[in-house]
């Protein structure tokens, strides 16, 4: 049985214990708290890896077109960079020249694990928590995490954790909403047959739809015209981006249970964490959620009180790195799984192929969401999918290689020009 199934039967004090469960929580939890906070406050960057200091001397943006990117130098002359969500960077960008770059210039990057709370931290950056703030820091912590791991001759991966994996298994992930059934069928047959991953996840409803279907009965014929289209094979999943309220995300998660999805992805508002976890205590399928949440807190709440089974932390989302291995970490003590979630444009793929590498408690398959955007190449890695699964660069930092003469055609940004 797996820890949902074990929880749902009852078997007892004694069982739920080996879990680190317990009925008597504070707020009904069935996690300890205790057990979490200390998952999650280890270390997360090796600093023994680093004898001498590492000065972050200078930190600048570059814009190119559709592209922003950090370059990070230390006092030494090492080099990193970090290629940022670039389907949100065109108007945060000035928060990153602003609120985070001054905040770590002159710091020794082997801090990292306290830099990363100390940005949140300094003046009223604490109110920017969300998109606002976390996809700029986490652009520059994985141009220094890339520049320390150049130094150190180690993978991202190895500086976070340990190599758990070599190849990553993928689910492909697609955008279909708003039109018909059959064609959002049509168009994911195609991907799949690029990509030839063995999971896919479909979108159910509409984003944040208040009930109400991005076309009359989508939904409902979507879900078994796409197991009637793949067969049993095929590892199915169901994103329905906060579309219901409790009782109609409890109907569709019935719907999705008999035709044997594996999990159901945000069925109420991200939220909403009280309706959120009524349709997970009602259900059997796995529900999934995090990719919308910014706050440390809430991800403990969620993997304390049986929220969620699959926990999905955003690379940029959630500020990088170190943010998302510390909710990996309590996930790996409740005995979750950890699927994270990625998004834009740039290398964010790519940057999630190395955090999951680093996972013992990483879920079977991985979101895809199609190749770079940007001109880059890695002597460890083809970086495209092959029978459905690509393996993990393990070079040095991010183990890419950005094209010298793309990086040429960039100019260092300034917070009071604006760029579309």
């Amino acid at each position: 049985m797996n820890r949902r199934e074990l929880i749902k039967t009852g078997m007892g004090a004694g069982a739920l214990t080996l879990l680190g469960c317990s009925k008597n929580q504070p707020g009904g939890a069935i996690v300890d708290y205790d057990i979490l906070d200390e998952a999650a406050s280890s270390p997360v960057l090796k600093r023994e890896l680093f004898p001498d200091p590492v000065i972050i001397e200078s930190m600048e943006l570059l814009h190119f077109e559709r592209n922003y990117m950090i370059r990070v130098r230390s006092a030494e002359g090492a080099i990193g960079y970090g290629v940022s969500n670039n389907l949100h960077s065109y108007y945060l960008y000035p928060i990153l020249i602003q609120r985070v770059i001054p905040l770590l210039i002159g710091k020794d990057a082997r801090d990292l694990d306290n830099l990363v709370e100390d940005v949140y931290t300094d003046g009223m950056n604490y109110k920017l928590q969300g998109l606002a703030l976390w996809i700029p820091l986490a652009t520059a912590e994985i141009a220094i995490l890339d520049m320390l791991g150049r130094i150190a001759g180690k993978s991202i991966t190895e500086l976070i954790g340990e190599r758990h994996h070599n190849r990553v298994a993928l689910y492909q992930a697609n955008s279909y909403r708003g039109i018909p059934a059959g064609e959002s069928v049509g168009y994911i047959k195609e991907n799949v047959a690029n990509s030839k991953a063995k999971a896919l996840k479909i979108r159910l409803g509409a984003e944040m739809g208040k009930n109400v279907d991005s076309l009359p009965g989508r939904t409902e014929e979507l879900i078994p015209l796409v197991r009637e289209t793949f067969g049993d094979e095929m590892v199915l999943y169901a994103d329905a981006n906060g579309c219901y309220d409790r009782d109609k995300g409890i109907e569709v998660g019935r719907l999705l249970e008999e035709y044997k999805y594996a999990f159901y992805e945000e069925p109420c508002r991200y939220d909403w964490l009280v309706e959120t976890k009524e349709v997970a205590d009602a259900l059997d399928i796995p529900i999934a959620g995090g990719e919308q949440d910014g706050s440390m807190w809430r991800f403990r709440w969620m993997i304390a009180n049986g929220c969620i089974q699959v926990v999905q932390p955003d690379l940029f989302y959630f500020g990088g790195f170190v943010r998302c291995t510390r909710v990996a970490r309590m996930a790996a003590a409740a005995n979750l799984e950890v699927v994270s979630h990625i998004s834009g444009f740039g290398l964010g793929n790519i940057y999630n192929l190395l955090f999951v590498a680093s996972l013992p408690n990483a879920g079977l398959y991985h979101e895809f969401k199609g190749n770079p955007y940007i001109p880059v190449e890695s002597t460890t890695s083809s970086l495209q999918s092959k029978d459905g699964e690509i393996a993990v660069p393990t070079g040095p930092g991010s183990g890419l290689i950005i094209d010298p003469d793309f990086i040429d055609k960039h100019e260092i940004a300034t917070s009071n020009k604006r760029y579309w």
